[in-house]
């Protein structure tokens, strides 16, 4: 198994259209894994607390326009 270091050392040899094919597959990977543990977390109920004390601040004022007006 090759160490970070190694692989760190590799990428940056690698030919341009290689280095962005490389970025466009881990770029697909981390959205991908996300998406998974967002699923997981909404599943397991781990947001559900978050997401409730967020409606009950909204719907008692308590919240701006994101990203806020600018004048």
């Amino acid at each position: 198994m090759s160490t970070v270091e190694e692989i760190q050392q590799a990428i940056k040899s690698l030919p341009r259209e290689d280095f962005f094919r490389l970025h466009n597959w881990l770029h697909k990977l981390f959205e991908d894994q996300w998406d998974k543990e967002m699923r997981e977390d909404i599943e397991s109920g781990l947001l559900t607390d978050i997401a409730e004390e967020a409606l009950k601040e909204h719907r008692s004022g308590k919240t701006s326009p994101f990203p806020a007006d600018e004048k």
